[in-house]
């Protein structure tokens, strides 16, 4: 019983974990990655489909994306899709090939990315922290029923805290590499 809430909680948090990395993943470096685009929905036969589904996005060097679509009608549409999405990113077309190149973030946009991902972290915190409150609610609920005794709630709600206490420092982990990232030039 009191295992089950404590491999669910873990559970839980390493999901509120892997959500950060998906967060982070979408906010752009000075680096081109092809992750940056993974959002971008191209119109394909009637249906918003994702980029990745309808071209081949890589790397073509540290500051540019190439994509080469797998039907040449589609390019006008991915160019279009791309211009649409928020990511401030100008394609050009040069043949079978759509280049994306990455402009350099200016310090200003380093610092509004910078409390971006702070304000990400600061949700998985919460996440993590909610995750542990209904841990406590669920052994509390089981020492009213007395299904369990005094310690036995009070050790696993003190393993609850030791989990806690790992996925925030990874959180925070975590943070500090993707700001280390942003900042640099």
């Amino acid at each position: 019983m009191i295992n089950d809430i404590k491999n669910e909680s873990e559970s839980r948090m390493k999901k509120s974990v892997e959500t950060l990395h998906t967060a982070f993943s979408k906010i752009r470096t000075g680096r081109a990655h092809p992750s940056i685009l993974s959002n971008v929905m191209v119109p394909y036969y009637g249906t918003d489909t994702p980029l990745t589904q309808v071209a081949n996005v890589f790397a073509e060097d540290a500051r540019t994306l190439a994509i080469s679509a797998w039907e040449k009608s589609l390019i006008p549409a991915i160019e279009k899709a791309i211009l649409k999405s928020d990511l401030g990113l100008n394609p050009t077309t040069s043949g079978d090939t759509i280049r994306v190149p990455m402009p350099p973030l200016t310090e200003e946009t380093r610092r509004d990315l910078v409390k971006h991902a702070r304000a990400e972290a600061e949700t998985a915190r919460v996440s993590v922290r909610n995750i542990r409150r209904d841990a406590n609610g669920h052994l509390k609920d089981l020492l009213k029923e007395k299904e369990i005794s005094e310690d036995e709630e009070r050790r696993a709600a003190d393993d609850i805290q030791k989990l806690t206490d790992k996925y925030i420092a990874e959180i925070d982990k975590v943070l500090a590499d993707k700001e280390a990232d942003l900042m640099a030039v």
